[in-house]
């Protein structure tokens, strides 16, 4: 083979030429970045260093550091689940995470679709709007309104209730519609913030195949199903991802507001009962040991979740 004809090696820039490349085009973009990573750095990724106390018998006076290592390095971990409440407050914890996650997949994404197919778009924006507000009222006055509803005495229902001639339910005291009541107030409290997310992809998804729909005579139904819904397909399973990484959370600040001492057995999590027994009695070891516990189960369902979901998408998609 000639010189002329011989292929030209081309070295290619390494990665840190490239990074410095973009850092000098992109700068702004980078500088507008250093917030967020600050944020992350102390709020995120700082506190792995208190990780340890779940392995300590943490003094306060000593420290961190100066704290003595427990031997066995599980025994707070032991401990929780010797408790005569663990089993209680993760089977709680477990029914109401997954309740949420089944009742509030679906409304959320039929809500967006109806929004969408509304014609008066006037009308459309403002209930949009509206259902967007109850995500911004703390669950405080969720519980207020609850409240004003339920009420087994002067609530608005067991008013209307009386009224026919039946009996007042306890709503917000009985154990067997506590968890509901959480399930209803959780899904009124987020439908609306949640439709976000489905309305923009809808508004991502190429007009020209509507159009082409229309021409060979699909209705609007027909566009729904076989447009929209699988173009939303891959935004579900994030959605499902995320939820499935919060599943040992449970709703603390919603639980906490709404738990008394008649709904306690029915409703308590793991959060709640470790701000009780951990924080309020200052055992700091269990609060972590706890906290470490629920990221790493949480962790692993997020990625074994991933993994099917990749699965999935590759066979349909």
């Amino acid at each position: 083979m000639s010189q002329a004809t011989m292929p030209r090696v081309i070295n290619a820039p390494s990665r840190t030429k490239r990074f410095l490349r973009a850092l000098k085009r992109f700068w702004p973009l980078y500088l507008m970045m250093i917030p967020g990573l600050l944020f992350y750095c102390v709020y995120k990724y700082a506190p792995f260093y208190g990780l340890q106390i779940a392995f300590k018998n943490f003094k306060i006076r000593k420290g961190i550091a100066e704290s003595k290592w427990y031997d066995p390095w599980w025994f707070w971990f032991a401990r929780f689940w010797q408790s005569p409440s663990s089993r209680m407050v993760v089977y709680n914890t477990l029914i109401i995470s997954l309740s949420k996650m089944v009742v509030g997949m679906l409304p959320p994404l039929i809500f967006a679709l109806a929004i969408n197919e509304c014609r008066f778009r006037g009308y459309a924006r403002v209930i949009q709007t509206v259902s967007y507000l109850p995500h911004f009222l703390s669950w405080i006055i969720v519980f207020g309104i609850a409240t004003t509803m339920f009420n087994e005495g002067s609530g608005v229902i067991n008013q209307l209730i009386k009224s026919l001639g039946g009996t007042p339910i306890p709503f917000l005291t009985s154990n067997k519609y506590a968890r509901s009541m959480l399930v209803i107030t959780d899904l009124w409290h987020s439908i609306g913030w949640s439709s976000i997310v489905y309305l923009a992809a809808i508004m991502g998804i190429d007009t020209a195949m509507y159009e082409a729909a229309r021409i060979d005579g699909a209705g609007r139904f027909r566009q729904i199903w076989y447009i929209t819904l699988p173009n939303l397909g891959r935004i579900f399973v994030v959605l499902l991802i995320t939820k499935v990484g919060n599943i040992l959370d449970g709703g603390f600040n919603q639980v906490h507001v709404f738990m008394n001492d008649r709904v306690r057995s029915t409703i308590e999590i793991i959060d709640s009962w470790v701000y009780t027994e951990g924080l309020g009695k200052m055992q700091y070891e269990m609060a972590t040991a706890v906290g470490l516990m629920k990221s790493v189960i949480s962790a692993i369902m997020v990625l074994g979740t991933n993994a099917l979901a990749r699965k999935w998408d590759s066979a349909l998609w």
